[in-house]
């Protein structure tokens, strides 16, 4: 038997804690007659598991024989990306000739005799789609990491324009949160303010220390220590099941070299993308280890309304959790550890 995690962001790794109730909520939502909504922003911690969960919903979705998923890199000129992508395939392409649609102005190799081009990529889309629906087609659009760039902005402006039409085109992105937040700020884009996001928290302790247990035949005790050191990070959860069965179950001798692929592959990024007053805060989370929001105020000689915003976000991003009313603690396994080697 192969080892059955991975330590590859993205990939569907063999051993998955599916998020049973989140996917269900996305593919019940795209899927319905009357779909309840045609947007949803995926957003976590880096190392959550956003692209496995999107892949996996978009798995779902396309095996409903009305759907046509489309990945677009966003990267490229998306409106481009999609109508290129749509033509290509021969099935599709035969819908666009029936209807007259020629995009041979776009070098996209769809020509009509008789017709004239048309010239505006957005239009374009709006003939493609209009056709798929007269087939009773819907066009599912898939789009990882985005952040707030200008193919990512005209995108989501004619996106929005496409929903107006009562097109068949859904969204499922992903983003971390500020990325996520910069974007919806745009004032041509508020209706991705009302867009639902599905936010990847950690993953069920129990699910992790049952899948552990039954990996590496371990005693409930064992299994359940196992399973708290990863705090339900999806990436932790891989990293020290990888570690461990290659070390032939013993997960307690892996802890070093555990805490050093966290670091390298995950917390190194999320550090230099926190600002100087979210790594002070973090730092005096280190020196304050029962969690009481009033005790880090206090090292920080902040008040409560200074505080708030720093621990608003940090719970945003993922980093920091607060258990219970007047507590702030972190969410990443060993990242306080982290915090104390690279604060100066």
């Amino acid at each position: 038997m192969s080892n059955p995690y991975s330590m590859i962001f993205g990939q569907e790794p063999g051993a998955l804690i599916s998020r049973t109730k989140q996917t269900e909520m996305v593919c019940d939502a795209f899927t319905a007659d009357q779909p309840a909504q045609q947007v949803f922003e995926i957003t976590g911690v880096r190392g959550s598991g956003k692209t496995v969960f999107m892949t996996d919903a978009a798995k779902r979705i396309g095996s409903d024989s009305r759907f046509i998923t489309v990945e677009l890199n966003p990267e490229r000129d998306l409106l481009t990306s999609l109508a290129s992508k749509l033509s290509s395939e021969n099935a599709l392409a035969r819908i666009f000739q029936k209807a007259r649609i020629n995009l041979s102005f776009f070098g996209l190799g769809l020509e009509v005799s008789g017709e004239p081009p048309i010239t505006d990529i957005e239009t374009a889309l709006t003939r493609m789609l209009a056709s798929l629906k007269k087939q009773g087609k819907r066009i599912l659009v898939t789009i990882d990491e985005v952040t707030n760039t200008e193919n990512m902005r005209i995108f989501a402006a004619s996106f929005q324009i496409l929903l107006r039409q009562d097109l068949p085109i859904f969204l499922l992105m992903t983003g971390l949160y500020q990325n996520i937040y910069a974007l919806q700020n745009e004032k041509s884009l508020t209706f991705l303010y009302r867009a639902p996001k599905v936010e990847l928290t950690a993953l069920n302790i129990g699910a992790i220390r049952d899948n552990y247990r039954e990996t590496f035949s371990l005693s409930d005790e064992d299994s359940l220590e196992m399973a708290k050191a990863t705090l339900g990070y999806s990436f932790a959860f891989q990293v020290l099941g990888f570690l461990t069965y290659e070390n032939k179950g013993d997960f307690r001798s892996v802890r070093s070299e555990y805490k050093q692929y966290l670091e390298e592959y995950s917390y190194e990024k999320i550090w230099t993308e926190l600002s100087a007053t979210d790594k002070k805060v973090l730092a005096a989370m280190t020196e304050c280890p029962d969690g009481k929001v009033q005790t880090i105020r206090e090292k920080l000689d902040y008040s409560t309304n200074q505080f708030n915003p720093y621990r608003k976000r940090l719970i945003k991003k993922g980093i920091a959790v607060s258990p219970e009313r007047g507590y702030l603690r972190f969410a990443l396994p060993l990242f306080d550890e982290f915090v104390e080697e690279n604060v100066y």
